[in-house]
């Protein structure tokens, strides 16, 4: 299977640098994991959104897209759960 290129928006890497260091380290692993596997177990599809998946770490969300074409994961958001869903 291919490697796909994991990118973050700027919003969402300002996002991940307001967080405290040891949340930093759990959630850098996972997104960095997408690369190999952009739909790993415990992921989900979300509902009315652009083809949004999400992952859990902790109380935190990953929220990203996959373009399987182009072999890209743009991560999005990363956000508490209480404010990752409103938009």
């Amino acid at each position: 299977m291919a490697s796909y290129d994991v990118v973050l928006t700027s919003s969402a890497e300002k996002e991940l640098k307001k967080l405290s260091g040891q949340w930093i380290a759990r959630i850098t692993p996972r997104v960095e994991n997408l690369a190999s596997n952009p739909r790993p177990p415990g992921c989900k599809k979300l509902k009315g959104g652009d083809h949004e998946w999400r992952i859990r770490v902790g109380d935190y969300r990953v929220v990203y897209t996959i373009d399987d074409a182009k072999l890209l994961v743009e991560v999005t958001r990363i956000r508490h759960r209480s404010e990752v869903y409103a938009r």
